[in-house]
C-alpha cells in the first residue's frame, strides 16, 4: 500500500486540487476581476477612473484617515498582545481562566461587539458618559465628535483583536526553553535584558507573522465604520475600505470602487514588503556578523602563533 502511494506522483496534486480550485474561484478570480474593472471608464478600457480618483479630495482624505489610524492601532495592538502573552505565560494556579477571559472578546461576533461598544459610547445615555457624570465630568461626544470618533474605533478594534494575536505570541513563548532564561538569570540579566535579548528575538518569526497579519486586518477594517459612524463625523472615520463600499453600493460606481480597492491592495502589499525587508535586513546583518566572528578569531589565533 505504501509503495503504491509513493509510486503515484500525481496523488499529492489530486489531493490539493479541490483547495486550489476554490482559491482560484473565490480569491484569485475576484482580485483579477477587480483589477480589470478599475481600468474601465465609461464602458471602455483606460485610466479615466484613476484620473478622476486622484483628483478627488475625498479619496486623499480617506487615504490619510486609513494611514493615520493604522499608525496608531497596529503598534498598540502588538504591544498589548505581547504584554498580555507575557502576563499569561506563567504556571500560576488558575491562569487558564485568566487566559480565557482575555481571549473571550475574540469569540464574540465583530458585529455584536461593535453594537455593544456603540451603546456604551452613546453620547446621550451611554454607560461611559454615565460613569463620567458620577465624577462630575461633562458628557463626551465620542462617536459624534470629530476628534474622538477615530479613537473610539481604535478602542473597539483593539478590544476585539488583541486577544487573538495574544494566542499566537503565547504559542511562540511556550517554545522558548526555560533553561535559557535560567542561564541568563545566573549571569545577572534583568527582566528587560531578558525581554529584549532573549524573548523578542526568539519569537521574531511569530512576531513578524502577527505584525503582517494584524496590519492587513486593520487596513481592511470596515464593520465599525459601517455600523456606527458611516465614515463620519465629517469624514473623520472614512477609511479607504468604507469609501470603496460607498462607491459600489451607494454611488453605484463599481469602477471607482475597484480602483479604490486596487489602491488599498497596493498599500497593503507595500507595507507588508517593508515589514519583511526590515526583518530580513536584521537577519542578514546577524548572519554576516556570526560568520565573520569565527574568521576574525581564526586570524587572531594565526597572528598569535
Amino acid at each position: 500500500m505504501k509503495s503504491s502511494i509513493k509510486g503515484n506522483k500525481g496523488l499529492p496534486y489530486l489531493l490539493i486540487g479541490p483547495a486550489c480550485i476554490l482559491i482560484l474561484i473565490f480569491k484569485i478570480c475576484p482580485i483579477l476581476y477587480t483589477l480589470v474593472e478599475g481600468f474601465t471608464y465609461k464602458g471602455s478600457f483606460g485610466l479615466g477612473t484613476y484620473a478622476l480618483l486622484f483628483q478627488d479630495p475625498s479619496f486623499y482624505k480617506s487615504l490619510w484617515v486609513t494611514i493615520k489610524m493604522n499608525l496608531v492601532i497596529t503598534p498598540l495592538q502588538i504591544v498589548l498582545a505581547v504584554g498580555m502573552a507575557l502576563l499569561v505565560n506563567t504556571t500560576v494556579k488558575g491562569i487558564g481562566v485568566f487566559r480565557t477571559i482575555l481571549y473571550l472578546p475574540v469569540t464574540i461576533s465583530i458585529t455584536v461587539a461593535t453594537m455593544l461598544w456603540g451603546m456604551m459610547f452613546n453620547a446621550n445615555n451611554g454607560i461611559i458618559n454615565s460613569i463620567l457624570s458620577i465624577f462630575g465630568m461633562a458628557k463626551q461626544g465620542f462617536l459624534t465628535d470629530v476628534n474622538q470618533a477615530i479613537w473610539c474605533i481604535i478602542v473597539i478594534a483593539t478590544w476585539i483583536g488583541v486577544g487573538y494575536w495574544m494566542i499566537f505570541l503565547l504559542a511562540g513563548l511556550k517554545n522558548i526553553d526555560e533553561a535559557i532564561y535560567e542561564s541568563a538569570r545566573i549571569d545577572g540579566a534583568g527582566w528587560f535584558t531578558r525581554l529584549f535579548r532573549i524573548t523578542l528575538p526568539m519569537i521574531k518569526n511569530v512576531l513578524l507573522f502577527v505584525l503582517v497579519a494584524d496590519t492587513t486586518t486593520n487596513l481592511l477594517l470596515f464593520v465599525p465604520m459601517q455600523l456606527l459612524t458611516e465614515g463620519g463625523p465629517q469624514g473623520s472615520t472614512n477609511v479607504l475600505m468604507y469609501e470603496g463600499y460607498k462607491s459600489a453600493f451607494l454611488y453605484v460606481d463599481r469602477p471607482r470602487s475597484a480602483a479604490i480597492v486596487t489602491v488599498l491592495l497596493l498599500l497593503i502589499s507595500l507595507v507588508c514588503i517593508i515589514q519583511f525587508k526590515l526583518f530580513e535586513e536584521k537577519d542578514e546583518k546577524r548572519i554576516k556578523k556570526e560568520n565573520k566572528e569565527p574568521r576574525l578569531a581564526a586570524k587572531k589565533r594565526g597572528r598569535i602563533r
